[in-house]
Parts: structure tokens; sequence; C-alpha cells
């Protein structure tokens, strides 16, 4: 996979914000080519046990899903969590090929582009935050590019650790 560059083609508000978080979303990506399906499953910090590269790229992909169909658009939450196991979208990550999950991973990220694409920056998301308020679009992007760029750096260690390879 090649990576997209960070500068974006038009330098309007909507393409900024949509250029970041592909390039997070392919950075993520890029950080597992190559990476082998045991080392994928290997969970090499002793201080956390579900941070595995399967594990991360799940993780990802639930968060944008939490954030766009069930905060955004409202629908009803069919995430892998529960009560009892909040993180277990990081946990039975171990159980699928990373190749699967970062596929799964792909088409939904450019499922969730043509829904922001149909919508404008400032519409409020049907649910409320644990706060109460109710988050814009923009704002949802932000924060998705936010955290997927902190899970890169979770990447770029894990990697590294795995095998040493480093890069951007």
């Amino acid at each position: 996979m090649t990576r997209i560059d960070d500068i974006p083609p038009a330098w309007d508000e909507r393409t900024q914000l949509t250029t970041f978080l592909d390039y997070t979303r392919d950075t993520a990506r890029a950080k597992c080519e190559g990476v082998s399906a045991e080392n994928a499953r290997k969970a090499l910090l002793p201080g956390s046990p579900l941070m595995t590269m399967s594990g991360l790229i799940n993780h990802l992909r639930w968060v944008e899903y939490h954030w766009f169909q069930v905060v955004f658009l409202g629908e009803e939450d069919q995430g892998p969590w529960t009560d009892e196991d909040p993180d277990r979208e990081m946990r039975i990550a171990v159980d699928f090929p990373l190749a699967r999950l970062l596929d799964e991973y792909a088409e939904q990220s450019a499922r969730y582009r043509e829904l922001v694409a149909g919508n404008d920056l400032d519409k409020k998301a049907q649910r409320a935050r644990r706060s109460g308020d109710h988050v814009d679009l923009r704002w949802i992007l932000l924060h998705l590019t936010e955290e997927t760029a902190r899970h890169n750096g979770h990447l770029d260690i894990l990697r590294e650790m795995l095998d040493g390879t480093t890069g951007d």
C-alpha cells in the first residue's frame, strides 16, 4: 500500500480535515504491511495485554463505527463491546487474520468518506456524548484524526519491537 500525502488537494476546511483523517488511516495500514499473522497477534507490552497490531486496527475500525454510526447517525450500537468487556474489540481481533481486519477497515473508511461528503460539517450528531453535548461532524473528524494518530504511535512501537521496522 502506498500512503497518501498529508497535503490536501484543495485548501478548504472539509478537504483539509478529510485529507488528514485519510492520511492517518493510511498510515495505520502502512504500519501493518508485511506483518506476519503470528506477529500481528503478539502483545509485547506487559502493562497492555490487549495492545496487539490486530487489536489496534480492529479498535480503530470500531471507534469509527461508534462515532459515525452510533453517535452521528444515532443508530443502535451493534459494536462488539459489552458492559462486562468494554475492550472486546481488541480482545477478539486476534481471532481474525490481520488482512481481513485491514480490508474491513478500508471498506468501512470508504463508506464513511461518502457519509462525510454528504453532510455539512456543522451538522450535529443525533446522540449526545456522556457530557450531554451534541458534537458536530467537524468535531468527529478532528477527534478521529487525533485518535488514529495516537494509535499510530502505538503501532509504530509494536512494529519496531516485533521486527525492527521503523518509519515515518
